[in-house]
């Protein structure tokens, strides 16, 4: 049953990542649409919160029925989760709350869309390689 979690989170993960990847097509596709960036931001912001939140359901349903400790692993997930969907937060308050039949500030959120979207990708890399790494036995988290 832990196992078929851990695959279950795995998976998650995979998508999410993804997900993240295809987000960064956004500020390419409404390059012209000020107006379809703010809706296209939203829906994004929402899909990535409830992938976000399907990652660390299964992975919380994995901890509990596994009985595992709250590791440092762990602890460092649920930090990096709470990282990722307050930067998100943020980043859609912004995006809803600016001006932008500006051409100039549409143009600086659309590069802050795309350089939040790398941070966020790069957060989760670096957690999926520590997990890959402790699971070889290579690193002791």
């Amino acid at each position: 049953m832990v196992a078929e979690m851990i695959v279950a989170h795995s998976i998650l993960i995979k998508v999410f990542l993804a997900f993240l990847v295809g987000g960064m097509l956004i500020p390419m596709m409404t390059a012209k649409n000020p107006l379809g960036f703010r809706k296209a931001s939203f829906i994004y912001t929402m899909t990535f919160q409830g992938i976000a939140t399907m990652v660390a359901f299964t992975g919380l349903i994995a901890m509990v029925s596994g009985e595992m400790e709250l590791s440092l692993s762990i602890i460092l997930m649920i930090v990096i989760w709470a990282l990722l969907m307050y930067i998100e937060i943020r980043k859609y308050k912004l995006i809803k709350m600016a001006r932008l039949d500006n051409p100039e500030t549409h143009t600086l959120l659309k590069g802050a869309f795309l350089k939040i979207g790398i941070l966020q990708i790069l957060l989760v890399a670096i957690m999926v390689v520590l997990m890959v790494l402790k699971a070889k036995g290579i690193v002791a988290l």
